[in-house]
């Protein structure tokens, strides 16, 4: 299986939906632990990178590059 890429800003779909009701989410911080504010309601949450890699279904847009 290969590695999704993904990179801060991109928005993602996960597995499980959101009690919001949607399921997008932007990266807004990687490293060992990854952040991922929900695009619904502004919650963001902060989870273990291989965690974050096994609910992450696929990206749904990427970051603009400036």
């Amino acid at each position: 299986m290969e590695a999704k890429q993904y990179s801060l800003n991109d928005v993602v779909e996960m597995k499980k939906q959101h009690p919001c009701g949607t399921n997008e989410w932007k990266v807004i911080r990687l490293g060992a632990d990854i952040r991922i504010k929900c695009e619904g309601c502004g919650h963001s949450v902060m989870i273990p990178r291989r965690e974050f890699e096994k609910k992450m279904k696929k990206i749904l847009r990427q970051a603009e590059e400036v």
